[in-house]
């Protein structure tokens, strides 16, 4: 696999577009902090920015974006920009209706982007929360949809959705569901109904944060001298081998670097069955974010 794999590589949606097999995850990265480690990520070989209204940093995005054109090149066409509509906090009692929905949405794309074609528009736009029930989701998805619709936003997706949540959303399918998975949280259930229905599966704390304990697991640890590599680069390619699409943060050059050096080895079939092993099911999140028990 190591010989197909490489950073330009790509996944297909069942829409017929592409996304980038790695993305460069930005949350918790503001002012020049972020706008320098989106730009440097740019300008070494990514290919997708994933940020979120939540965030706080979707206008440093741009400018990062911006100056890594200037300094790496790179067209907009050739960037996938990710984002996330951010539903009513919990216990709100707003209601957006689809039409809401849509409007706050082309907020992100005018955050976000602005080509040098005066064309603005958003690679996948994801609703990064099922609350705060059915008939809200169903809003939700159907505001997104119009903006698909409308052309702003290529496709369109969501994040921490359960099967029951997915079963239940109006059509069209979505495109991608971003959900935490690494070898202690694998999520079993959800990945094999997502894969069965084409949706792409996006992964987020693919580095576990970063947590010692889990960075000190012998089983990691052993795999990683076996291959000569770092514990972030065995997570990161079971994560690719897995078919997932991992967004890495990170803010140094160094570590932006390191995180896509992962294309000169390949995990065997028994490293894959060890790390599998390690799942925790709900006890092995570091987001604190469980789908099987959000609101139905």
């Amino acid at each position: 696999m190591s010989n197909k794999l490489s950073l330009q590589s790509t996944v297909k949606f069942h829409t017929g577009r592409e996304m980038p097999r790695l993305g460069f995850g930005s949350g918790g990265l503001k002012g020049d902090v972020g706008i320098d480690a989106v730009s440097y990520a740019m300008k070494t070989g990514y290919l997708m920015v994933d940020t979120a209204q939540m965030y706080g940093n979707e206008e440093g995005r741009k400018e990062g974006s911006r100056k890594r054109k200037a300094q790496s090149g790179v067209d907009r066409q050739n960037l996938f920009i990710c984002t996330k509509w951010q539903p009513p906090v919990e216990g709100s009692d707003a209601r957006p209706t689809p039409e809401q929905v849509r409007d706050e949405a082309r907020q992100s794309v005018a955050r976000l982007d602005k080509s040098r074609f005066e064309k603005e528009y958003l690679d996948l736009m994801i609703i990064h929360h099922p609350r705060p029930d059915p008939e809200g989701r169903a809003n939700h998805w159907k505001g997104l949809a119009l903006a698909q619709k409308e052309g702003w936003v290529k496709d369109i997706g969501v994040s921490n959705f359960n099967i029951k949540h997915l079963e239940a959303l109006p059509a069209p399918l979505p495109a991608v569901n971003q959900i935490e998975l690494h070898p202690w949280c694998q999520q079993r259930e959800v990945v094999e109904y997502c894969k069965s229905k084409g949706i792409v599966l996006q992964a987020f704390c693919p580095l576990v944060r970063i947590r010692k304990d889990k960075f000190e697991d012998p089983v990691v640890v052993k795999i990683s001298k076996k291959h000569n590599k770092g514990v972030a680069h065995v997570l990161l390619r079971w994560s690719l081998q897995k078919g997932f699409v991992p967004i890495p943060k990170a803010s140094s050059p160094a570590r932006i670097d390191a995180n896509k050096d992962l294309y000169d080895f390949e995990l065997d079939e028994q490293d894959m069955k060890e790390l599998d092993g390690l799942d925790q099911g709900a006890a092995g999140r570091v987001s604190g974010i469980d789908p099987a028990h959000l609101p139905d």
